[in-house]
């Protein structure tokens, strides 16, 4: 027998057909699974762990809550809605304090909010993103503005509502620009430390194929600093949201934070919860839209990890 014959046993890979094979291509990580329908998918969301653990975060919560408030009943939380008595007024079609999923000015709430929110942090993308590629791309710039933005970015943005009211007409442009402010510098500065972070090997390497200084922005800044442009945009959601609720208690007079002010005067304290709890679930919403959108975006970053 040759010794090509003797080494093919040895060589051999299994067929396609092979029963094995195809159970050992459908267990590797990197093979597609199917969706499956509703009941699979239930399923295996529920045997995710990471929701596991999520829902016993949740649940030792409104417990630990429900025991102050109800059970024990501990100082200063004798004011507090126990758990129950919230989901209760929550839900009910006649709410004693005026607030529920089926009360209609609920929704105009969350859509003038979420209105707000949404225009505020396209502004502040449109501008801030630019501008933090800019400071990180010319040094002239950086030297320039940058000092400007790091004495303006620490002043809260409700030391900004009084000059918003007295310069800016009506009560929506006032809201949106306090709401505009922290979601404007979280996107500048975290685009700016994604341009700076950039090695300078890939730098190097458009210069040694000849590309031009816009093409080198456009096929190397840009994506490079895509990550921390979209990190940025989520801290910049999430301080949107509570900017906006500040700017809303003093300067609005419709919005989940005026609701919430409006609840703390009349003594309402369900709608404060509720009012709470909603900007929670529509920040949370809005972030994971972002992530969402930024994981599509860069596919090349997760594939070369």
């Amino acid at each position: 027998m040759s010794t090509i014959a003797r080494l093919e046993p040895a060589l051999a890979v299994p067929a396609p057909h092979d029963p094995s094979y195809a159970d050992r291509l459908a267990a590797s990580p990197d093979w597609p699974t199917p969706h499956g329908n509703l009941a699979t998918r239930v399923r295996r969301a529920a045997s995710d762990s990471k929701l596991r653990y999520g829902l016993l975060g949740f649940a030792a919560f409104f417990i630990v809550w429900y025991v102050a408030s109800a059970l024990l009943t501990l100082p200063r939380f004798k004011f507090v809605p126990d758990p129950w008595f919230l989901f209760n007024e929550w839900i009910s079609r006649d709410p004693k304090y005026g607030i529920s999923l089926f009360t209609p000015v609920y929704y105009e709430h969350i859509l003038v909010s979420t209105a707000r929110v949404y225009a505020a942090f396209a502004l502040a993308v449109v501008f801030g993103a630019p501008l933090g590629i800019l400071l990180g791309w010319s040094r002239l710039s950086r030297n320039m503005i940058f000092p400007l933005v790091e004495i303006l970015r620490p002043i809260p943005p409700l030391a900004w509502v009084p000059l918003a009211v007295l310069t800016l007409y009506g009560t929506e442009m006032p809201v949106i620009f306090v709401t505009l402010l922290a979601a404007f510098f979280a996107t500048v500065l975290n685009t700016f430390l994604g341009v700076v972070s950039i090695d300078e090997s890939y730098l190097r390497a458009a210069a040694c194929l000849g590309y031009s200084r816009w093409q080198t922005l456009i096929r190397v800044i840009v994506p490079g600093a895509l990550p921390f442009i979209f990190t940025g945009l989520q801290i910049a959601m999430g301080v949107a949201w509570f900017s906006l609720v500040g700017g809303e208690l003093i300067a609005g007079r419709s919005g989940l934070g005026y609701m919430i002010f409006d609840a703390y005067v009349q003594v309402a304290l369900p709608n404060i919860f509720i009012g709470m709890i909603t900007l929670g679930v529509l920040g949370y919403v809005s972030s994971a839209i972002i992530r969402r959108v930024g994981r599509r975006l860069m596919v090349w970053q997760a594939r070369s990890a």
